[in-house]
């Protein structure tokens, strides 16, 4: 299939695009700039310019693939006005052509779990800063009806590669000698290796039947400040961490600090069982341990 992919150059995106060309997919990656198209095509793959920011362009570059991925996702406070336009831009340029399109949204739409794992039944519960994906992915889900096949990912915290939020807390031990953690560190993250979501990306891309959903989660979850430990550890700190009470972080990261304090637990079981997927790289904190291997 020639599939289009947002976000080609991102932690996510990135990862998939490799695992879809890998696997034997043409992949077009929509790109903003000229830096980020030169980047794309140095490695064999196409690029299109396109902006979530502007609808049309995403609209015009879903028509000419077999498949989307919608992998990219804003950071700033537009995410919801431009993650919304740009999913509504791909839908409608999808409609009645039965193509797939697989839509990134994320275990944050549980909100806090409690100690029994959210599954794709569980309600939802979203975190504010993401409270409009809950409306959205019901709008993806009934594109179904106008003969798209969506499929929807709810990603756990994602790491690997030296990227993802986690990187966070090793940049804060580099700069100030102890990783910070918000809150009191005593929630737990759910995580996933970005190689192992791009399998699961993969799998649903070619094999999931259409309003699927998926969580891409794997192993246990894991208290934040045990990941801050390994952070500091990995940053040469030795272990150092400092709280970074939640009302202080909401000053400098507004909505994302709540984000990072939910305490979450969430069970990719179904994706295993229903797709064969079978994530195997190791945890989160073996990733950050093996950066100061690196290093050392």
């Amino acid at each position: 299939m020639r599939v289009l992919v947002t976000g080609a150059t991102g932690l996510i995106g990135g990862a998939v695009t490799r695992r879809l060309a890998a696997a034997g997919h043409s992949v077009v990656g929509l790109v903003r700039s000229d830096a980020s198209a030169a980047k794309l095509t140095d490695l064999g793959y196409q690029a299109m310019h396109g902006d979530l920011a502007d609808p049309a362009s995403v609209a015009s570059a879903a028509q000419g693939v077999d498949a989307v991925v919608h992998a990219a996702s804003p950071s700033d406070q537009n995410m919801a006005t431009y993650d919304v336009a740009a999913t509504r831009a791909i839908i409608d340029a999808l409609r009645g052509t039965s193509k797939r399109f697989v839509y990134t949204s994320g275990c944050l739409v549980y909100g806090p779990t409690g100690d029994t794992p959210a599954t794709e039944d569980s309600p939802l519960h979203p975190v504010e800063l993401v409270q409009f994906r809950q409306a959205l992915e019901a709008e993806i889900l009934g594109a179904v009806a106008d003969s798209v096949h969506p499929v929807v990912i709810r990603p756990a915290w994602v790491y690997g590669n030296r990227s993802g939020t986690a990187m966070m807390m090793y940049d804060a031990a580099k700069e100030h000698g102890a990783a910070r953690y918000v809150g009191d560190g005593q929630n737990r993250w759910t995580t996933v290796h970005t190689d192992d979501l791009a399998d699961l990306y993969l799998l649903a891309l070619e094999k999931a039947s259409a309003a699927s959903i998926f969580n891409g989660a794997h192993g246990p979850a894991i208290p934040l400040v045990e990941i801050a430990r390994a952070a500091s550890e990995a940053a040469g700190t030795e272990g150092r961490v400092a709280e970074w009470p939640l009302d202080e972080a909401r000053q400098a990261l507004w909505g994302f600090a709540d984000a990072i304090a939910c305490d979450q637990l969430v069970s990719g079981e179904l994706a295993e069982r229903k797709l064969g997927w079978n994530p195997s790289r190791h945890s989160i904190i073996d990733e950050l341990r093996s950066y100061a291997a690196v290093a050392a």
